[in-house]
């Protein structure tokens, strides 16, 4: 709970001022912490999610003192697999499918990990609109998975996931990662990603997986820093 007012406003790049009106609209979820209003990092960015607001390009920076590499979006999906037709005729049953085909190592309690994304939807449903959801764990740590995953589940048929559209769900990304840090950092890449018009066509109409991974890295290509990217050229 670090956040300020002010680092609320320039991740969503708004005016203080909006983000002092969306505060007493009772929109944007905040606490009042010795008469100052502080914010929840990954809730702040759950929050633009939904109501698909941009984030300020800030957001993919990579923390000062940061000791591991940031995931990459693209492999983080490879990794979790991407999947078809499963099935389920409500959120628990759709949620445990999704379970069962994830990748994860035995040590992992399966059943538990169910749980605790049905808690998750308890708080507040993870569906982002135009038929995706995004079902993940608040503090996934707790799962001890060596890397961060993405899972992607193209439903049998639309569930209800009570999205703030009112439009059934047909696409599950299930994230499951080692750190809060990688965490914030794939959902803000997805959500980036989620907001380009052609991979939402892709999506739509359950493109293959390699044209799914191909997508997903020509737009992550596209988050490079110039820096970065002119030290590729010269190498």
């Amino acid at each position: 709970m670090q956040l300020a007012v002010r680092d609320a406003a320039s991740i969503l790049d708004v005016s203080e001022k909006t983000i002092y009106r969306w505060i007493k609209e009772g929109k944007l979820p905040a606490y009042r912490v010795a008469d100052q209003y502080r914010f929840n990092r990954a809730e702040l960015l759950e929050w633009a999610t939904a109501c698909k607001i941009n984030v300020s390009p800030e957001i993919f920076r990579e923390p000062e003192g940061s000791q591991s590499p940031l995931p990459v979006l693209a492999e983080a999906l490879q990794t979790g697999g991407i999947h078809y037709r499963i099935g389920g005729a409500d959120k628990p049953a759709v949620l445990r499918a999704v379970v069962e085909v994830m990748r994860l190592p035995d040590s992992v309690d399966r059943e538990f990990l169910v749980q605790v994304l049905l808690a998750r939807e308890s708080l507040g449903s993870t569906g982002i609109g135009e038929g995706i959801a995004i079902p993940h764990v608040r503090n996934p740590i707790v799962l001890h998975i060596a890397a961060p995953t993405i899972t992607m589940c193209f439903l049998e048929h639309p569930i209800d996931f009570g999205a703030l559209d009112g439009k059934p769900v047909q696409v599950l990304f299930t994230i499951i990662s080692p750190t809060i840090r990688a965490h914030l950092h794939l959902l803000s890449r997805l959500a980036y990603v989620l907001r380009d018009a052609a991979f939402k066509a892709v999506l739509t109409r359950q493109g293959s997986r390699d044209e799914i991974l191909h997508a997903v890295r020509c737009i992550e290509g596209s988050l490079t820093p110039p820096a970065a990217a002119a030290s590729k050229e010269t190498h």
